[in-house]
């Protein structure tokens, strides 16, 4: 673990260098803030010689008595009596709140097998730690494997190796009793250390694991509480509290042992609820209790016809019982009304301060510009089919006679006088075929033929834009409703003409 303040890197914060024991608990598990290590004492003599030092990062703390003339502060590593040999650990408490430790745990100050403190711990003890420190994960697989091959129903939650490794503690989970006198012999042998077996219970197996409860908090029970009380569910009874294992339960499968911190605060208030008004009776039936609101003072009850929950005040409730005890039913409940005297919460009005845009505007613009992109390219495009069709009739116009040989054909037939008009409403036909010579009339009919139907053959041209073939069929068809005329014929026309 560490806390972000300090910028905790491997163990040890590079930032304040208080060496694993900042103020703000992070870095170190039960961290204790000794608010009184600056407060100055008239006989210096008569402090306290007692020092509290963790181990493991705080997993496990003892006492030891100062017996060097050296002053030792908050965090530093120092080198304790161990079995048969020594021991590291950091300190963590000094001065009278030691003593006041000592007398909460009824641990006597001149007690004669407290274990002394031998001195600073120097680079050899820190490398023998570092060396010990490592070997624990393997220690702890490799005796949770020899505890499976002898069948016994037992978890290794945490090995802690001395530092000199001579001694190793583990610490186990189990439900019953375990006959583990085959199992010490085999560790003895396989990991050349003295054993010491301790059982531990779920919470406490929890705080050495450690980890991040249902609050958004580090379990209480891996940085501060080290007394555990028995938890029922009447705790969550007296709250309150939906029966839920799911939400009752902490990280250890037990329940959570902050239901006690405010059960003394509900059952004081509980004393001014009556205790025999579980049901009422009343003239419409037998209401019954639902819950309690302490906070209120209110009992809130339920009628078997109905589903509605009634609220009464106490005097109301200590009523109806003292009638009922007389024989006598009342007509009605008399609920209370509930209104909430929480202040509704008024939105304020949005104001544009810093210049902001929304994003439905955003989309706005995007989409308008999107649609002048699309018309743009739409109008574009029949830009140029339009010149599309342009070049592809300027041939038909060719195709419809010789510029050099007088055609007279419109003028024999009456039925194509009407759409040489529409087409030369405002412009002469000679212009809008382009041809210099006045004599050709056909080509100047077969050009203006595709104006007349315009918008259909727009299309056709952006179909036929690759065959231009297409629109011969339509010149045959009106060369077979005019068959050429002799030359005979044309002289006699002239003729009658004059």
């Amino acid at each position: 673990m560490g806390c972000g303040s300090c910028g905790t890197a491997g163990g040890a914060p590079g930032g304040c260098q208080s060496h694993g024991s900042c103020a703000s608990g992070s870095c170190n598990r039960m961290n204790v803030y000794d608010w009184l290590a600056n407060l100055p004492f008239s006989d210096p003599e008569s402090s306290c010689k007692m020092v509290e030092v963790s181990f493991n990062n705080g997993s496990r703390k003892d006492y030891f008595r100062n017996t060097t003339s050296h002053f030792f502060e908050k965090g530093e590593m120092i080198a304790v009596e161990g079995v048969s040999g020594f021991d590291v650990g950091s300190v963590n408490m000094t001065g009278e709140l030691v003593r006041l430790q000592l007398k909460k745990n009824n641990i006597k100050e001149d007690n004669p097998e407290i274990k002394k403190i031998l001195r600073r711990a120097n680079e050899n003890d820190l490398g023998k730690l570092k060396e010990t420190k490592a070997r624990e994960r393997d220690v702890m697989i490799r005796s949770r494997a020899i505890a499976k091959q002898l069948n016994l129903e037992m978890k290794v939650a945490e090995v802690e190796i001395q530092a000199d490794g001579r001694k190793a503690t583990f610490f186990y989970i189990a439900d019953d009793r375990v006959d583990f006198r085959e199992l010490i012999k085999i560790y003895a042998g396989e990991f050349k250390v003295k054993v010491e077996m301790r059982q531990i219970g779920a919470r406490q197996e929890a705080g050495k694991v450690g980890g991040i409860g249902s609050c958004g908090r580090e379990l209480c029970c891996s940085t501060w509480l080290t007394d555990f009380k028995s938890v029922n569910t009447n705790a969550a009874r007296y709250q309150n509290l939906s029966i839920n294992q799911t939400k009752l339960s902490g990280q250890c499968g037990r329940l959570k042992c902050c239901l006690n911190y405010e059960l003394d605060t509900y059952l004081d208030a509980l004393q001014h609820f009556p205790d025999d008004c579980d049901s009422i009776e009343i003239a419409r039936g037998r209401a019954f209790l639902v819950k309690k609101d302490i906070f209120r003072n209110l009992m809130w009850y339920t009628l078997p016809d109905s589903n509605k929950q009634y609220p009464l005040t106490l005097e109301r409730v200590n009523k109806i019982k003292s009638l009922n005890k007389q024989g006598i039913r009342p007509d009605e409940l008399e609920p209370v009304e509930v209104t909430s005297k929480k202040p509704v919460e008024v939105e304020p009005a949005y104001a544009d301060v810093v210049g902001q845009i929304s994003l439905r505007s955003l989309e706005k613009t995007s989409r308008k510009r999107r649609d002048q992109e699309r018309n743009q390219g739409q109008g574009n495009r029949q830009g140029g089919n339009d010149n599309r069709g342009g070049q592809q009739n300027r041939p038909q116009q060719n195709r419809g006679g010789n510029p050099n040989q007088p055609n007279r054909e419109g003028n024999q037939q009456p039925g194509n006088r009407p759409q040489q008009n529409r087409g030369q409403q405002n412009r002469p036909p000679q212009n809008r075929g382009g041809n210099p010579n006045p004599p050709n009339r056909e080509g100047n009919q077969q050009g203006n033929r595709p104006q007349q139907q315009r918008p259909p053959q727009e299309r056709g041209n952006q179909q036929q834009g690759n065959r231009p073939q297409q629109q011969r069929p339509p010149q045959n068809r009106g060369n077979q409703q005019r068959p050429p005329q002799r030359p005979d014929d044309r002289n006699k026309d002239n003729e009658d003409k004059k």
